[in-house]
């Protein structure tokens, strides 16, 4: 089982080495090997993914990523940015459902934002379209307008587009991981506007025929951004674009305490994934020791699942990361009064320290 580790950039490298570190303490037959990309990757050779650690990540079963980006790197082409790491991964492995799972764990309700009865208990699944919309859709690009009510200026354009395969593959994706769980699809969508978003919802409807035992139900994205503050317990699982994932996802991560507890997998059509936390590099904090550690060794535990086939090794994670959140310790993200404050490093060391508790446990039966 082969592993490209890529660090990237920020608290990228802190957080992914104690993933590792976890992994290791597992005892798996793990081959592991680590490259530059992101910001990194452009400093040492000019370009944010190069043909180095493409090749790695093509090779690999599974890529256990960090984070890519840094303010310094915001004024060079776009084509050259730390971001264009990640999309280029995404586009080049064909990485299209983005697993994203909102979990508030109970010891955690009290760092929520919202009230405990509406988050205690929160298990939510947010699938996102990965390589389509408006992110990849072309022509885009600057010019001067020929039109519009400002013909002459410069103005900017994306396109935002979607085919009836790519919709139908990631309909698929949401009504079989429902079947796993509550047995609930909500589709999020624009299509009281958006040409894109009702041939979206017109897809989606056709597929869950298919599905009989899983009930679908559609929204609007904005009315969706409301309900998952004013009654996120109503969702099971969630199915929508690139962009409106993007956003509901990070804004169902508050829900359950902090982003820095939130992992995430991006899978393609053989389960070779992407791992990685759903926060970004945080530079403003990178070095300083205090990042949370958890999404990343979380991310490890869903790779452990998905892409490798080691179901008992990932239950093993999650559990030492629910026995050290019960012990009380807490990165700076998650502390409150009454718990216990811990850098980067010692949080990794105490979910490794547990996981060893919890793997004694299990030896003896």
């Amino acid at each position: 089982m082969k592993i490209a580790v890529l660090p990237g950039d920020g608290i990228g490298t802190e957080i992914v080495a104690e993933a590792v570190k976890v992994l290791d303490a597992l005892d798996l037959d793990l081959e592991m090997e680590s490259a530059l990309v992101g910001g990194a990757a452009y400093e040492a050779h000019g370009h944010p993914l190069p043909e180095a650690t493409l090749k790695l990540a093509k090779e690999a079963d599974a890529i256990l990523f960090g984070a890519v980006g840094d303010w310094k790197y915001d004024s060079l082409d776009r084509p050259l940015r730390p971001e264009q790491a990640i999309l280029g991964l995404r586009k080049n492995l064909g990485l299209f459902a983005n697993f994203r799972p909102a979990i508030c764990y109970e010891q955690l309700v009290e760092a929520s934002s919202l009230k405990r009865e509406l988050v205690a208990g929160l298990d939510i699944l947010i699938i996102r379209e990965l390589t389509g919309d408006i992110y990849f859709g072309t022509p885009r690009g600057r010019r001067v307008s020929p039109d519009g009510h400002f013909p002459g200026a410069e103005e900017a354009f994306d396109t935002m587009r979607y085919s009836r395969p790519e919709i139908e593959r990631i309909a698929h994706v949401a009504f079989q991981a429902a079947r796993k769980r509550d047995r609930r699809v909500t589709s999020v969508d624009k299509a009281n506007v958006l040409e894109t978003f009702q041939l979206w919802k017109d897809v989606v409807t056709e597929v869950g025929k298919q599905y009989p035992d899983v009930a679908l139900d559609h929204m609007y994205v904005d009315n969706a951004a409301m309900q998952l503050v004013k009654a996120p317990k109503k969702f099971d699982v969630i199915v929508t674009g690139n962009m409106f994932g993007d956003i509901l996802s990070d804004a169902a991560a508050m829900l359950t305490g902090s982003i820095g507890m939130l992992p995430s997998a991006s899978l393609n059509a053989r389960n070779q994934g992407l791992y990685e936390p759903s926060h970004g590099s945080a530079p403003d904090i990178a070095g300083k020791g205090i990042a949370n550690p958890l999404a990343t060794i979380l991310s490890a535990a869903m790779m452990l699942r998905f892409s490798l086939n080691q179901p008992d090794a990932a239950d093993l994670i999650e559990s030492a990361v629910k026995d050290v959140l019960a012990s009380g310790l807490r990165t700076s993200d998650i502390y409150s009064q009454g718990t216990t404050q811990v850098g980067t490093i010692e949080m990794g060391d105490a979910v490794v320290a547990a996981l060893a508790g919890t793997t004694k446990k299990t030896s003896k039966g």
